[in-house]
Parts: structure tokens; C-alpha cells; sequence
């Protein structure tokens, strides 16, 4: 710049180039336009900083080779903005109101660093996401969607989506199914975020899980305002004397697989399940997250099927295509159908019409019911070859639980303990696992714990590939070795 090295904290000749030439080889329609976004993007990073004094229009636009009527426009179009500040023979300069945004570049993704087999479990296998069937459903969809549908949808979810939901769920699933009380939501969360927001709205302050349960629902419910209470299982589910006992009038259960021990409830217990809560005039919430996946017999039931009055029904597609899409369903009593529909209403305006849509053309073309068969295919197997893998590296190991779903557990005997120095180990090895007593909602409680020794881990097996966890097993006998 020919003047502003002698302003003290003048815009440097060189960085003044370097920021603004790009802007002023813009076309000649756009390059006021480019030359204003440079200049607030430069002070926005902070490249420019308040108390910088810039060049007179006169003596930019110069070196610039522009009208000095540009200059003088971006200058005045900042000033309004609040990004400069100009007085009267004072010059113009930065503005000291803006604060350049600190830099980020955070993955915030639930992503595993320095793991070579990872374990965890909670995924499936994305490389089985039918990437060729959902994209002739979205250009069929594309094509024929009518423009209507591309509006504000109905909170609960397109009509012909919640009718194919229906049909599938009654199907599949053995529930009562009604599409007037299906809501379409991102997820098992947004639907017990739903589900604990219109009961916190209607008194209730505390909701039973299950302990060991999901490690997510402390934190889910605490943020609609209740306090999780846990509540103790054994072999058949939810034991009944602790939930009379706990005074709480809802319950988050996962009957048709348990999370994470594996249990499936007993047709005993799910009988006085429904009778405590027609008892107390409570509500069941059933998270159906795995229930298609059995591979020793046919999938038992969804317990709402029993009582659709007493129990809130959910599920997702998250183990099924993959959790990036954000698509689940709700399925509510008709004592809290209104309310939970109008909290969907404030909370979205609606789940995308477009997403639905898709979803609802690879329900009807069958291609949902191929892409399950084809899961449970290559989850049965990849458990199969989990289980002789251990009983390979880890004699006498036992492998509890029913055979389904996504994860099992694995008993290691005593001698390869104590489980924290196991879960070190094996971590050092590039193995990450997840502890049993990582489950647990009474982490405070050292009976509720167990013994140390005991060494207890659940294993997601269903996103690696057979020889992945075979590698994985032997890396954790190895671990032991060194």
C-alpha cells in the first residue's frame, strides 16, 4: 500500500494484496460484492484485528486498479454491518465489537482413535447399506413425489410412509399397529426425548431403566427433566419386587433383547410387567432395537402387541440400514397420542419429506425385508465365528445371553483378571472393548458392581468382518501373553 506503512496500525501493504487482490479480479458485475465478503471474511478469522486502520478508498482502490466508488461502497456496507468503524477525517477502521470465532476443527463423530479391532458395540456393518436399491427408490421418488409433499409435513410423518410402517410392524412384529399413532422420528432418541418431555409436562420427575441398561439414558432423560431410576434385573427381565417397590409409574424395557446382558423376557414376566402397570396407571416404554435379529428361532413378539394402551412402542433403522439416516418410529397410546404429536410439531416442524418418502417406496418394494434377511445372514455368522474364537483363545469362556442381535457377552474366567487390568491390556494391544460394569447406572454402589475379578465384556461383533474379529479375539489373548 503507498501510504499505510506510516499509520501505525495501518493494513500492511503486502497483506492488503494478498487479502483483496483475488476480489478485484472478480467479474466486474460481482466484484463489489467479492470485495465486501473478503474484507469480512479476513476480519471474521481475525487476520485483520480491531484497531487496524485501513486505507483510504482513494489510495486502495489505486492499488487495486478499481473504482474508488467500489471502495467507497464496501467500506460503507461494512460500517453498517458493525465490522468498521469511520469518522469524519479519522480513516476507517476495524471495528472493535467484532471478535474473530475461535478456529475448530473438532470430528465430534463417535469415531475410535488408535483402535485396530474395535469391539464397542452399538453399529452395524455400513458396508451392507444397499447403496444400488436406495438410489433407484430416491430417483423413482424424485421423479413422482408430488410438489404438495415437499411442504411442511404432517409432524407424525407422510401418510404413506406411516401406512407401510404399519404394515410392516403388525407383520414383522406382532404389534398393533394403527398409522394415525405412528410417529416418524430421528431415531430411538427423539423418541424418548418425545416420550420424557410430555411426561415430565404431565408431573412425572423419575423413570425406571434397567440396570446394566444403555450407558445413553441417564443423560437422554436428564435432559427432559427425569431422573433415571435403575431398576435390577434377573434371569426372566425386569425383577417385579424392585419395581413395585421404586415407585415409579414409567419404564424404559428392551424385552425382546435385552441391552446389553442379552436376557429375552419371559411371557411370565412380561404378564406382570403389564400388570404393574396397569397397577400404578404407568406406562412401558419398549425400545425394540434389535428385534429382528434372532438366529436360534423366529423373533418373539413386541411386547406392545399384548397391551398398545400400556406400552409406547419404538424402533429405529439404525441397526438395520445404518444410523446416518435418522429414521425411527413411535408408536403411542392414545391417552398421550395428541401431546406427544404437538411436542413433534414445536420440536421440527416435521421429519424431511423427501427422506421419508424414499423410506417408504423401499418398504413397498420389499427391498426393507431383503436388506433384513441379508443382515441377519451375515450377523449369524459373524456371532458364530465370535463365539469359536474365544473358545479358542480363552478356554473355558462361556457366551451368554440369547443367540441375537448385535452384541454378546463374553464370561472370561477369573485367572485372565482383574477385568480393569484386562480392558488396559487389551487397549494397549489396539483392542477396544466395553466392560459389563461400564452399563451400569450404579457406578456409585460397589455391591452393585460385582466382584473385580469377574471379568464380563460386551462384544459388538456385527460391523467386523469374520476375520476382523477372529484377529481381534487373538490380539486380546496375546495382550495377555506379553
Amino acid at each position: 500500500m503507498t501510504s499505510s506503512g506510516t499509520n501505525p496500525g495501518a493494513l500492511p501493504g503486502s497483506a492488503a494484496w494478498e487479502l483483496l487482490l483475488p476480489a478485484a479480479a472478480a467479474p466486474a458485475r460481482a466484484r463489489g460484492r467479492f470485495l465486501q465478503a473478503a474484507l469480512r471474511e479476513a476480519i471474521r478469522a481475525g487476520r485483520l484485528t480491531p484497531g487496524v486502520r485501513l486505507p483510504s478508498s482513494r489510495e486502495l482502490a489505486k492499488d487495486l486498479g478499481v473504482s474508488r466508488g467500489l471502495v467507497t461502497e464496501a467500506y460503507e456496507q461494512l460500517v453498517a454491518e458493525g465490522y468498521l468503524r469511520s469518522g469524519r477525517g479519522a480513516g476507517t477502521w476495524v471495528g472493535a465489537a467484532v471478535r474473530a470465532a475461535a478456529p475448530r476443527a473438532r470430528d465430534l463423530a463417535p469415531r475410535p482413535h488408535g483402535v485396530r479391532v474395535d469391539f464397542v458395540p452399538g453399529s452395524p456393518d455400513l458396508s451392507l447399506f444397499p447403496r444400488a436399491a436406495w438410489a433407484a427408490a430416491q430417483r423413482e421418488v424424485l421423479a413422482e413425489l408430488p410438489h404438495r409433499d415437499l411442504g411442511y409435513p404432517d409432524p407424525r410423518g407422510l401418510p404413506r410412509l406411516r401406512s407401510a410402517l404399519a404394515e410392516l410392524l403388525a407383520r414383522r412384529r406382532g404389534v398393533v399397529a394403527d398409522p394415525e399413532r405412528i410417529l416418524v422420528v430421528s431415531g430411538v432418541a427423539q423418541a424418548a426425548a418425545l416420550l420424557g418431555s410430555v411426561l415430565h409436562a404431565r408431573g412425572m420427575r423419575e423413570i425406571g431403566v434397567e440396570d446394566p441398561g444403555s450407558p445413553q439414558h441417564d443423560a437422554l432423560y436428564a435432559a427432559a427433566g427425569l431422573r433415571t431410576v435403575p431398576l435390577p434385573l434377573d434371569d426372566e427381565g425386569l425383577a417385579p419386587g424392585p419395581l413395585h417397590a421404586s415407585g415409579v409409574r414409567a419404564v424404559v424395557t428392551t424385552p425382546a433383547h435385552q441391552y446389553p446382558t442379552g436376557i429375552a423376557c419371559s411371557a411370565g414376566r412380561r404378564t406382570r410387567l403389564l400388570d404393574w402397570a396397569r397397577s400404578v396407571d404407568g406406562l412401558l416404554l419398549e425400545d425394540d432395537y434389535d428385534g429382528d435379529f434372532r438366529y436360534d428361532r423366529a423373533p418373539v413378539g413386541a411386547l406392545q402387541g399384548l397391551d398398545p394402551e400400556r406400552v409406547a412402542y419404538t424402533g429405529s433403522v439404525s441397526k438395520s440400514l445404518a444410523p446416518g439416516l435418522r429414521l425411527g418410529w413411535l408408536l403411542v397410546p392414545e391417552f398421550l397420542a395428541d401431546a406427544v404429536v404437538e411436542r413433534k410439531r414445536t420440536t421440527d416442524l416435521g421429519h424431511p419429506s423427501l427422506d421419508q418418502a424414499v423410506f417408504a417406496r423401499f418398504l413397498e418394494r420389499g427391498d426393507y425385508d431383503r436388506q433384513l434377511r441379508r443382515c441377519q445372514r451375515a450377523y449369524r455368522q459373524r456371532r458364530d465365528v465370535l463365539v469359536a474364537a474365544l473358545a479358542e483363545h480363552f478356554p473355558h469362556a462361556r457366551v451368554s445371553g440369547i443367540a441375537a442381535g448385535l452384541h454378546a457377552i463374553a464370561e472370561l474366567p477369573e485367572r485372565y483378571g482383574p477385568e480393569s487390568r484386562f480392558v488396559r491390556r487389551a487397549a494397549a494391544a489396539g483392542v477396544a472393548v466395553r466392560p459389563l460394569s461400564a452399563c451400569t447406572h450404579t457406578r456409585g454402589d460397589d455391591h452393585a458392581r460385582g466382584d473385580e475379578s469377574a471379568i464380563r465384556l460386551v462384544l459388538g461383533y456385527a460391523h467386523l468382518p469374520p476375520a476382523r474379529i477372529r484377529e481381534g479375539v487373538r490380539m486380546m489373548a496375546g495382550a495377555l501373553d506379553g
